[in-house]
């Protein structure tokens, strides 16, 4: 039997099979388990870290599925844990502390989608901790032959989410704020009117979890407060009345708190690296306070003195306070992700059960005489009521709170001075009264709309029967709505739905009324079809299940996962093309393409809601995922490494943002919190510091270019217009860029300096100028004159990128850049990377320091025609302007090329521009040298054909050489080589001579045809 003293929290860990995403991004496992022991290998440098914990359970693989459903082991030699063996380690000794009177605790923790839903709840036949600890209690209770002794469970269900706490057993409206956490002196922090309801059979548990799953569902569907988001608490209370030795009647209670937590991965900080608004929402501070506490409790139990344990931080660790480091048993699950991908978040979630195991608890039998009790409280509540009637009340003492513990303890002595039987009558007719519905299987024989969430203990939950006729889909409070829906970006009025039997239609009733079939936006009325994914609004998603007679057995709704949705409309937004995801993993670029895949579809979900709230409170801002390649910075063009960022613009001001991912969902998390007060109160005030929608205004990448080098590496001029390409190929400016060989003085040598060899400028002095003298056609100037722009230039061994002035308001940027680079020896490291590496040229976009904030508040109806078509005659106009600077341009480039008649020298060595993501053609030359192009193509082929017999006579003179030094007599053959041997010496020279004659040939003419031009 357990003991009253110190126990430690009990910790097991779990590790999950892969899930679809990590298949799809190639993923390889980096968890190992042996016994207890818990590996894991840094899929970088192949460092493994070990864990020791109570339990280790390897779910990966090594399993089958029966005919019910039911995952087991594929053979008696099998490592694979199931869900009744967890159970039985950790769920029963939960059981075994409630017949004892100890309070119990469980809760799982670990990063969204590590499966912690499914060791708690488990999913369809494979039963989680929760179902089979409730199922065994009853059990237990109809196995009870002793008439003495009364057995009672009571039952709730809340969710914690943005600090607030909901009542999942509760229907109708809840209060603003949420329910309301108390402290009482003697039994700790409660919650103040949570339902707690009696129940005397498995049966009426199973209908009370579906009703809290429902309700915290069509929550969600709100503010898409998945259980990645929130915290669920499930509350069992057993009590056991029987008769002591005296005869008294005594009460031997345990609470049963089973805690399934938010993904680990919200309480990160990384998000608010670099932004300005360190603090995060609400959201994330119920476990950012878990860990401390936890981290504190470790601190004491390893004999720390002086350590405060932070619980009033936050609603959670308030409500687990019995549970950590207090009167409970505790046991804490730690479900663990398999994939590389995930590193990160393992170990951190390793570590934090490892820091868990050290916290020391002190459990003791909760059991007095039901009588003491009663007195207890009569006395409490006389108390109470001398204080509120100003007898003994201390200045200053809060009535309010007194009020609230005095109705509290007559709550509790109500229920205690009714009959058990009592209880739970009343019970099931609140049962019958609130959740009884009649028209609850009409799903079963119409057509439906099932829901599908992110969380797949939510999926399914709500059906939306079709019935013959027409139904509007809009927000709820309307009469004339057939199905309400709470979600982001649904309008009043947002879909009709006809059935006429045999088919069902869906149309919008408003232009900008999103509705999604298939990943594919309708614009009017459409066809359903059976299995058909249906997205209304930000996050709305259903599964369309079509007649009776369309279904079958094999319909493979697991298919149709959340996962499945944000992948085809991310296919039908093109992002699928522009990465060209790979079907298969042959290269490590692949890999990474694959994975950046599945993070962009991952922040679709979160940018659509960011866009619904932004919308909802007039902020104006529009948010975009956009692909960042590296190679785009990267002077040799071939960096691998992509990430997501977030393009952020003010459709009013025209204002611009780049956030990073982690920023991004930093920020998200404040504007949930925002928006749910918004909902509360109906509008929301924040200051400009706080306000996570504003952000001052900063320089941001528009395109680059790649200025190859090799022409120096020759001691040649670069003098060409190159285009600059943003992130996705599309032209953002063209760039005209000189690199010019000059003496010390800064003066251009005109060709002069010419080398056939790189090596032949090695260890010699060597200066060139690099002059960027304008940047034409800016399409980011063009859009709005207030901006402005300025290049980057990204160097050798340049720490920090040179940078040009800034040019306001131009289209055509004079930025009149010049640096003169000197080297007294030419390193071989530049002569390489001249050979290799180019130059980087960044075009950035300034914009201007005021910037207009939006009040906050439901979105004003009014519009501005007249204003509006001033705007759209000045953007066609722009476009009109471009389209004739463009042309202008061209024809300019065709009349010198004209003149000049001539190709470039640069087929040489070919100096080309290239950009990331784009193939385009290039600008035309605005610099030709005096050469005709058939001239440089004969030259740079004599070149070739000399180069080969300077080879071959050098090969020849090696022979004569080794034959004259022989030892062995041949006669006359050594007289004729030391002939040949002075007519290749002879032959040798005048090549020579010719040589040095043509190259100054070639350096006259060039010198005359730039004179000339």
């Amino acid at each position: 039997m357990p003991g009253g003293g110190g126990d430690s929290v009990k910790v097991a860990v779990r590790v999950r099979p892969f899930n679809q995403r990590e298949k799809n991004a190639g993923s390889k496992c980096i968890v190992s388990m042996d016994g207890k022991t818990t590996r894991l290998t840094n899929p970088a440098n192949g460092e493994v870290k070990s864990f020791a914990f109570d339990q280790s359970y390897w779910s990966h693989d090594s399993f089958t599925e029966d005919e019910e459903g039911i995952y087991e082991r594929e053979s008696p030699e099998s490592s694979y844990a199931d869900q009744r063996r967890v159970f039985e380690d950790l769920g029963q000794g939960v059981l075994d502390n409630a017949w004892q009177g100890y309070n119990a605790a469980l809760f799982a923790y670990g990063q969204t989608g590590s499966g912690k839903s499914y060791s708690m709840i488990g999913y369809n036949a494979n039963k989680g901790i929760v179902p089979i600890t409730c199922g065994e209690l009853f059990k237990a209770i109809d196995d009870n032959e002793d008439n003495d002794k009364q057995l009672r469970v009571s039952f709730s269900m809340l969710e914690i989410y943005n600090e607030q706490v909901r009542d999942l057993l509760a229907k109708g409206k809840q209060q603003i704020g949420g329910l309301k956490v108390r402290l009482n002196p003697k039994i700790g922090f409660y919650v103040e009117g949570l339902k707690l309801v009696p129940v005397k059979n498995y049966k009426q548990i199973e209908k009370l979890m579906e009703q809290g799953t429902y309700n915290r569902t069509t929550a969600s569907t709100n503010m898409n407060a998945t259980s990645s988001r929130s915290h669920m608490v499930i509350t069992i209370k057993f009590e056991q009345v029987f008769p002591n030795a005296m005869g008294q009647s005594t009460t031997k209670s345990s609470e049963i708190n089973l805690v399934d937590l938010a993904g680990s991965e919200r309480a990160n900080s990384t998000g608010a690296t670099g932004d300005r608004l360190k603090e995060g929402s609400a959201i994330n501070q119920s476990l950012s306070s878990l860990g401390n506490v936890i981290s504190a409790l470790a601190d004491q139990a390893m004999g720390k003195k002086k350590v405060m344990v932070p619980y009033r931080d936050s609603v959670l660790t308030k409500l687990l306070q019995s549970a950590l480091g207090g009167n409970s048993r505790t046991i804490m699950i730690a479900a663990l992700s398999p994939a590389d991908i995930n590193y990160d978040e393992t170990l951190s979630t390793l570590r934090y059960a490892d820091r868990a195991k050290k916290i020391q608890n002190k459990a003791v039998v909760n059991e007095s005489p039901t009588d003491r009790l009663i007195r207890e409280l009569k006395e409490e509540n006389a108390k109470l009521m001398a204080l509120l009637g100003g007898k003994g009340a201390k200045p200053g003492a809060d009535t309010n709170l007194l009020e609230q513990q005095l109705q509290e303890n007559q709550r509790k002595m109500s229920e205690m001075q009714q009959s058990w039987d009592h209880r739970l009558e009343a019970a099931r007719r609140d049962w019958e009264k609130e959740f009884l519905r009649t028209d609850r299987n009409e799903w079963e024989i119409n057509p439906y709309l099932m829901n599908v969430n992110e969380d797949p203990q939510l999926t399914g939950v709500v059906k939306h029967a079709l019935v013959e006729g027409s139904m509007t889909i809009g927000k709820s409070g309307d009469p004339e709505i057939n199905i309400a829906l709470k979600g982001l970006g649904i309008q009043k009025r947002h879909a009709i739905v006809e059935n006429d039997g045999g088919s069902v239609w869906v149309r919008p009733c408003v232009a900008h009324a999103q509705v999604i079939i298939n990943g594919s936006k309708v614009k009017q009325k459409q066809e359903l079809h059976h299995m058909d994914r249906v997205k209304l609004g930000s996050s709305s998603l259903f599964l369309y299940i079509g007649f009776q007679e369309n279904r079958s057995d094999l319909d493979q709704v697991k298919k149709y996962s959340f996962d499945y949705f944000m992948t085809e409309l991310a296919e039908h937004e093109g992002i699928a093309v522009e990465l060209h995801t790979p079907r298969d993993f042959d290269t490590e670029e692949d890999h990474v393409t694959t994975v950046v895949y599945q993070e962009y579809v991952d922040l679709m979900p979160a940018i659509a809601e960011a866009n619904a709230i932004s919308e909802e409170l007039n902020k104006k801002l529009k948010f975009e995922p956009e692909v960042k390649s590296q190679s785009s910075h990267d002077t040799k063009a071939k960096a691998k490494e992509k990430e997501i960022i977030v393009r952020v613009t003010n459709v009013q001001t025209k204002k611009v943002w780049i956030w990073s991912k982690s920023k991004f969902l930093h920020r998200k998390l404040i504007m949930n919190g925002l928006y749910t007060q918004f909902m509360e109160q109906g509008e929301v005030t924040v200051s400009e510091d706080q306000d996570p929608f504003w952000d001052p205004v900063e320089p941001i990448f528009l395109g680059s270019c790649h200025v190859w080098l090799k022409m120096l590496a020759y001691s040649d001029e670069i003098d060409e217009h190159f285009t600059l390409h943003n992130y996705h190929g599309k032209e953002e400016a063209v760039v005209h860029v000189q690199l010019l060989p000059c003496d010390k003085a800064g003066v251009p040598l005109q060709g002069e300096s010419m080398v056939f060899e790189p090596e032949d400028l090695k260890d010699k002095a060597f200066y060139f100028l690099l002059k960027v003298p304008t940047c034409m056609s800016v399409r980011w100037t063009m859009e709005d004159a207030t901006r402005g722009v300025m290049c980057k230039l990204r160097f050798f061994e340049e720490k920090e990128p040179l940078c040009s002035q800034k040019v306001w308001g131009s289209t055509m940027a004079s930025l009149n850049y010049q640096k003169h680079f000197s080297y007294m020896k030419m390193p071989m490291s530049l002569l390489q990377y001249f050979q290799r590496e180019s130059l980087v040229v960044e075009l950035w976009g300034t914009q201007g320091e005021k910037e207009v904030r939006h009040t906050n508040g439901i979105q004003e109806n009014g519009n501005n025609t007249q204003l509006e078509e001033i705007d759209d005659e000045r953007a066609t106009l722009k476009k009109e302007n471009f389209k004739l600077r463009t042309e202008l341009e061209r024809q300019k480039q065709a009349v010198k090329l004209a003149r000049v008649g001539r190709g470039s020298f640069n087929e040489l060595p070919v100096s080309r521009s290239t950009s990331s993501g784009s193939n385009s053609g290039d600008v035309p030359k605005t610099h030709a040298v005096g050469l005709d192009v058939e001239l440089a193509k004969s030259i740079k082929t004599f070149f070739q054909d000399m180069r080969s017999v300077q080879q071959q006579i050098k090969d020849m003179k090696t022979a004569v050489t080794t034959a004259q030094s022989s030892n062995v007599q041949n006669g006359n053959l050594k007289a004729a080589l030391q002939q040949q041997s002075e007519n290749l010496v002879k032959t040798e020279d005048q090549i020579n001579v010719c040589l040095k004659n043509l190259k100054q040939s070639v350096v006259n003419t060039i010198k005359k045809s730039k004179d000339s031009s």
